[in-house]
């Protein structure tokens, strides 16, 4: 089975697959001062309520937008799961896609990853807008090419700025108002983060349909993507596990190309 592990700056997930079968999936914090003996405690407990074992795990997928945080999970991963070399997404494997953005090392993993299960599970063209601590959207052509993307505020980090600097604005529950001309605060605020993140996300897309000769295929992914796809009259379809996917993919290949 594989271990599939996704750092973003907010949190960890972990998915793990056997062959293509997703067989459970779990979100943690991401907290840099992990030690990979921090990581298999936790995990031993996950791993336990699902009916799995460390034993059964041959081989781990990890990306990561936090550098600090991967030498703790290779040392989970060589100690607790016996597996000796785990795969890093990064400029030097084989992702299965050729990537058009310079230099190739700033593109984030995750976002590589993304495309590669887009392209295969979508097909052509398509867009996938990935709802994390930053909102990111990418671009993959007909033929599997990733040509880029936008990278904007994230709706989390964007509210922690706003209530850092407006003193009279507190938090509200993430949910959609009724309308989009608020008559209270917190519906005010609700009606500017989930139609305006909505309305941003569409505007962006109908940028890059234009420039791709339109028809690309919109897919959201990332904690948020079900609460703002509801509202975005360019998204098509959420897909959670999208970047998971795309580790065990990429695994796959370079097993494959390298066995």
């Amino acid at each position: 089975m594989l271990l599939a592990i996704d750092v973003g700056n907010t949190n960890i997930t972990f998915a793990v697959f056997d062959g293509d079968i997703l067989r459970a999936d779990w979100r943690i914090g991401t907290d840099t001062r992990r030690t990979g003996d921090e990581y298999a405690a936790l995990l031993l407990i996950l791993f336990g309520e699902q009916e799995l074992s460390f034993l059964h795990i041959d081989g781990v997928s990890i990306s990561s937008v936090v550098p600090a945080a991967v030498d703790a999970l290779v040392r989970f991963s060589r100690k607790h799961l016996k597996v000796a070399e785990p795969l890093v997404l990064g400029p030097d494997i084989d992702l299965g896609i050729k990537v058009n953005y310079y230099p190739v090392t700033d593109v984030g993993a995750d976002r590589i990853a993304n495309a590669a299960a887009a392209h295969v599970k979508y097909g052509g063209k398509v867009i996938v807008v990935d709802f994390g601590t930053a909102t990111t959207l990418d671009a993959v052509s007909e033929d599997g090419e990733y040509l880029g993307g936008a990278i904007s505020p994230g709706i989390q980090i964007s509210l922690e700025a706003l209530f850092a600097k407006a003193a009279r604005l507190t938090g509200v529950p993430l949910t959609a108002p009724a309308k989009a001309i608020g008559t209270t605060t917190a519906e005010s605020l609700q009606s500017g983060i989930i139609f305006g993140f909505a309305g941003q996300v569409d505007a962006l897309v109908d940028r890059f349909q234009t420039e791709m000769g339109g028809g690309a295929k919109v897919v959201a992914t990332g904690g948020l993507a079900e609460l703002i796809a509801e509202h975005s009259r360019t998204i098509e379809v959420c897909d959670d596990l999208l970047t998971l996917e795309g580790l065990k993919l990429i695994y796959q290949r370079t097993r494959t190309y390298t066995a």
